[in-house]
C-alpha cells in the first residue's frame, strides 16, 4: 500500500537507459510524480548531460535538474556481464527508457524480441533522432536537427531574417512529452486492459512537426507554404512584443473580436473599434503595419507597469517578457510555489522548477537533485536485486559496474 504522498507513479520502476535531454526528460517527468527511477550510466563517464552547459565548482546543472529524484548506478551493459546484469533489471522493470541510435541494443543482443522474452510485460520506450525504421533511422540524431527538419526553423524568425533555431531543447522536450503520455497509454493498456507489454518508437523528429498546426492540410488544399512573420500572427492581429517607454517588453494578443476592442480601450483609442481599417480581424491583418505603429506610438509614451495596469483596467490581454530574474521575483510564480528550494549536497540550497501541474491528492514533489555517479549502486544491486560482494566484485573487476 502506497500513501497519497508518495504520489501517483508510486511502485512504477522505470529503466532509464537514457543520455543527454529527451530519453531523461521522461524519466524525470515520472520520478517527480513518484516512479521509482533506476538511472543507467557508464562506469567511467556516465551520462554527458553531467558535463553539458553551466556548471557550480565542477558539477554540472543540467543534470542536477534532469536527474532530479532518480537513482544513479553505474553499469557497462556493452560488456557480456553487464548485459546479463541488464537483463536482470529488466526482468523486474514496468518501463525501459532507452534513446541510443537504432541497432545498438540489437548489437548488444538486447533488443525487443530478446527483452520482451525476459519479461513480458515490460513497456519499452525507444527514443530516437529519426525513429526506429525508415531510410534515416541509423543517422545520428539530435534535437537541432529535428528543429530544422520538422518546419519549426523554417517557420521561425523574421521575414528578413534567416531560419532561427530554438535557444534551448524543445525537439527534444517536446518528444518527451509526447513520449510520457505515449508509455502511460501503454501501461494502462497492460494493466487495465491486460494486453501485455510493448514497445513504442519516438522519433525527434515528429512530435515538433505535430505540433505546427495544419502545415499539411494548408499545403495539400490550398497550396500554401507559411512563411516567417516574426512575432505577429498571419491567423489575428494585433498580436506582437512592443517596447515599453522604460526601454522594457510587453506581448500582447488579441486573437477574438472582443479582445481586440478592449485593446484599444486599453490605449485610449476607443475611437478605432469603429475604423474600418481595424473593424474586423481580416481588417486588421490587412493594415497591420498601421496598427502595430499606432500601438507602438501608445508604448512610447508609457512605462511596463503603466502599460501593465492599463490593460488590467481594460481586461485586455498582455504579459510582460519575462527574464528569469524577474520569474523569480514575481508574486503569482511565488503563490503557486512554482520554483522551490532544494539542499543539494554538492550546490547547497539551489532553486528549481516545481512539479507541474498540481494534483489535489497525489502531488509530485522533488525529493533531491541530480545524483553523483553510482550513488545508489548497493540499494539496486545488493538490496534489489540481490547482488552479494563476491558477485560485486566479479562485476568490478570485469568493467561491468
Amino acid at each position: 500500500m502506497t500513501d497519497d504522498t508518495d504520489g501517483p507513479l508510486a511502485g512504477l520502476v522505470v529503466l532509464e537507459a537514457g543520455s543527454m535531454i529527451s530519453g531523461p526528460t521522461v524519466g524525470r517527468l515520472l520520478a517527480d510524480f513518484g516512479a521509482t527511477v533506476i538511472k543507467i550510466e557508464h562506469p567511467e563517464f556516465g551520462d554527458h548531460i553531467r558535463n553539458f552547459g553551466p556548471k557550480k565548482d565542477g558539477v554540472g546543472l543540467w543534470h542536477k535538474y534532469l536527474s532530479r529524484n532518480k537513482q544513479s548506478i553505474t553499469l557497462n551493459i556493452s560488456t557480456d556481464s553487464g548485459s546479463a546484469v541488464f537483463e536482470d533489471l529488466v526482468s523486474e522493470a514496468d518501463l525501459l527508457v532507452e534513446n541510443f541510435r537504432p541497432g545498438t541494443l540489437e548489437r548488444w543482443g538486447l533488443g525487443w524480441e530478446h527483452l520482451s522474452d525476459v519479461n513480458p510485460d515490460l513497456v519499452m520506450l525507444r527514443m530516437s533522432g529519426f525513429g526506429q525504421d525508415g531510410p534515416y533511422a541509423e543517422r545520428p540524431g539530435f534535437g537541432t536537427l529535428a528543429e530544422a527538419m520538422s518546419g519549426f526553423a523554417y517557420l521561425n524568425g523574421f521575414p528578413d531574417s534567416p531560419p532561427l533555431l530554438p535557444p534551448t531543447g524543445l525537439a527534444d522536450n517536446i518528444a518527451a512529452l509526447f513520449s510520457t503520455f505515449a508509455v502511460m497509454f501503454a501501461l494502462y493498456h497492460r494493466d487495465v486492459n491486460d494486453g501485455g507489454g510493448q514497445y513504442i518508437d519516438t522519433s525527434l523528429i515528429e512530435p515538433i512537426f505535430g505540433l505546427l498546426g495544419p502545415q499539411p492540410l494548408r499545403y495539400d488544399q490550398l497550396g500554401e507554404i507559411e512563411s516567417r512573420s516574426g512575432n505577429r500572427s498571419t491567423s489575428s492581429a494585433p498580436r506582437n512584443v512592443y517596447r515599453t517607454g522604460d526601454d522594457r517588453w510587453v506581448a500582447i494578443s488579441a486573437s477574438a473580436q472582443p479582445l481586440a476592442m478592449r485593446t484599444f480601450d486599453a490605449i485610449d483609442r476607443p475611437d478605432l473599434k469603429d475604423d474600418p481599417r481595424f473593424e474586423t480581424n481580416a481588417k486588421r491583418l490587412e493594415n497591420v503595419d498601421e496598427l502595430d505603429a499606432i500601438i507602438q506610438g501608445w508604448m512610447d509614451e508609457h512605462t511596463r507597469e503603466e502599460i501593465l495596469e492599463s490593460f488590467e483596467e481594460a481586461d485586455a490581454t498582455i504579459a510582460p517578457v519575462y527574464n528569469v530574474e524577474d520569474i523569480l521575483n514575481d508574486e503569482h510564480y511565488a503563490a503557486r510555489e512554482s520554483f522551490i528550494s532544494v539542499d543539494d549536497e554538492d550546490l547547497g540550497e539551489a532553486t528549481v522548477q516545481n512539479v507541474f501541474p498540481k494534483f489535489s491528492k497525489t502531488p509530485g514533489k522533488v525529493d533531491h537533485l541530480g545524483p553523483s555517479l553510482g550513488e545508489h549502486n548497493d540499494d539496486v544491486y545488493r538490496d534489489r536485486l540481490g547482488y552479494d560482494d563476491e558477485m560485486l566484485a566479479d562485476l568490478d573487476s570485469e568493467g561491468a559496474i
